[in-house]
């Protein structure tokens, strides 16, 4: 079983450096957009993030990172649609950063893409920069008054990888994750039995696309075996015809998710 995974962890690692020449693409022509919005002269500085406050006094959180070329504020209107009784959610804006893969072209990233081969470093400084960026995030929603058991951090594709990574590398206390069309970074580390790893007994919802061309749905499921190697109770969700995106069965559940986590003692 174990020589089966790394083979499934080795042809992760190929595929998932290739997703982003599709996906930096899509996002190219808006570049320009992104970069009047955040502002050129802070491209590696974070602007405020995105809140949406819930219906009542508010006594959880959720923390949660758009994808690669996107802000915060997508997300955050689909949150503000769930109308939460009791949660309120954080919609950070990546920083503007060159990603190598595009030519160096400056877009809302949350840790560069280096290149296609699979010799091709990955960005483990920039996925630890952001990772602090979110721990600094959950701090301050502890600081508020919310305590990190009731905080959940997730993400969409690139902010979920950031989200994954933060949960089960950081020796931070959190509630639970949600990864949607998302991977594990530096995940070689967490198949090194001799690391430890940390929220290993908080409720995990990872939702998928059987339809996404750019994060496969296969690549979902290796991410989900390698989670279920030291947190079995994690949950892995299908969705037919679901592409790289959301849908309202994927939302609903999202919602369901967050509410039974995050309700009211």
């Amino acid at each position: 079983m174990i020589l089966s995974l790394r083979k499934k962890i080795q042809s992760f690692e190929l595929n998932t450096r290739s997703i982003f020449l599709i996906a930096i693409i899509v996002v190219a022509g808006s570049a320009a957009v992104f970069k009047r919005f955040m502002g050129a002269s802070s491209s590696h500085k974070m602007n405020p993030p995105v809140k949406v406050p819930s219906k009542e006094k508010a006594t959880a959180a959720l923390i949660f990172l758009h994808g690669l070329g996107d802000t915060g504020h997508g997300w955050a209107e689909m949150f503000r649609e769930f109308s939460l009784k009791n949660i309120r959610c954080v919609c950070p804006h990546a920083p503007l950063k060159p990603v190598t893969l595009n030519g160096g072209m400056v877009m809302p990233s949350w840790f560069d893409i280096k290149g296609l081969s699979p010799m091709s470093p990955e960005d483990e400084q920039g996925v630890k920069d952001s990772s602090k960026e979110l721990q600094q995030l959950i701090a301050k929603e502890i600081a508020d008054g919310i305590p990190a058991e009731r905080i959940v951090i997730g993400g969409f594709s690139q902010g979920g990888a950031i989200a994954l990574y933060t949960a089960f590398a950081a020796d931070v206390k959190i509630g639970g994750v949600l990864a949607l069309s998302t991977w594990l970074p530096l995940n070689k580390y967490f198949t090194n039995q001799s690391n430890a790893r940390y929220n290993t007994d908080v409720p995990i919802l990872q939702c998928h696309g059987l339809a996404d061309p750019l994060v496969s749905h296969r690549w979902g499921e290796t991410t989900h075996e390698i989670i279920k190697t030291f947190s079995p109770a994690a949950q892995f969700k299908s969705y037919s015809n679901l592409g790289h995106s959301s849908s309202p069965q994927e939302m609903q559940d999202v919602k369901a998710y967050l509410e039974e986590v995050l309700k009211d003692s």
